[in-house]
């Protein structure tokens, strides 16, 4: 099956403007941009037949290009990032059977999320796969914290038995009042905003209506679940690696601390 890697990169972010373009310092003191750190882990992935960034922006399509990535053009009217890479696909000749959406503010996904899902999609009739992986009580925590000083941290999901998607929140789900240590596993999953689609189920995203809870909450994957499409979501191992997006301004020297204990340059 063809594979395509696109990662949406939108300049005019409502709450970040600018985002892909924020320099992180590495382990030996090296800064690269987001959508460079984000688009050199993409390119980690086995399995991949290309991988391109999709933009609104000349200054990050100029930047990318700088470093030698493939940009695709796209409308500043797509409202997400699935939008964006339905879009980007369209544009390349809808030429993949399995388009992936990389996130442009997770440089620290590790490879192996990504081929998971591929490997999840290729053996199986889902439509679309999306990664979680269980919080430690670290984890937790600063999801709790995050809430607690009013910024939105990671996103959680709720699934059932057979790894159906049933809701995900910017909120922390499910509610939990136990207390948990550092290294102690929780019943809260991290959703990793990793997606894998079939390239049908991608395209008929983009004709139809945005739902309520996509609006309320800012999460493009809650129209599929309005729209009766199964998310499939995968449990994935951390391996001992830490993961974090960038939402946040607060979140550069948490992600840079990561980076540098992990030896990330």
């Amino acid at each position: 099956m063809s594979v395509l890697i696109v990662i949406p990169a939108r300049y005019a972010s409502t709450r970040y403007p600018g985002k892909p373009l924020v320099m992180l310092r590495g382990a030996t003191g090296e800064q690269k941009s987001l959508i460079q750190r984000s688009w050199e882990a993409a390119c980690l992935v086995g399995g991949v037949d290309k991988v391109v960034i999709a933009t609104e922006d000349d200054r990050i399509r100029e930047h990318a290009e700088g470093f030698g990535a493939e940009v695709v053009m796209t409308s500043a009217d797509c409202l997400n990032g699935t939008e964006r890479c339905a879009e980007a696909h369209g544009h390349l000749g809808l030429d993949h059977d399995i388009v992936v959406n990389f996130q442009g503010d997770a440089p620290l996904t590790p490879p192996w999320f990504v081929e998971a899902l591929i490997d999840a999609l290729a053996g199986s009739v889902d439509e679309m796969v999306t990664p979680v992986l269980r919080c430690d009580g670290r984890t937790l925590n600063s999801f709790k914290h995050d809430r607690s000083e009013g910024r939105v941290g990671g996103t959680t999901a709720v699934f059932d038995g057979s790894g159906r998607a049933l809701y995900f929140s910017k909120e922390v789900i499910p509610f939990t009042a136990e207390t948990y240590g550092d290294d102690a596993p929780t019943p809260v999953f991290h959703h990793v905003g990793v997606y894998g689609y079939r390239s049908a189920v991608l395209l008929a995203y983009n004709a139809s209506a945005v739902s309520e809870l996509e609006q309320l909450e800012g999460l493009e994957q809650l129209r599929f679940l309005a729209d009766g499409v199964d998310v499939r979501c995968v449990e994935v191992d951390a391996k001992g690696r830490q993961f974090w997006e960038l939402n946040n301004l607060e979140d550069v020297p948490r992600l840079e601390a990561m980076m540098a204990e992990m030896g990330i340059k």
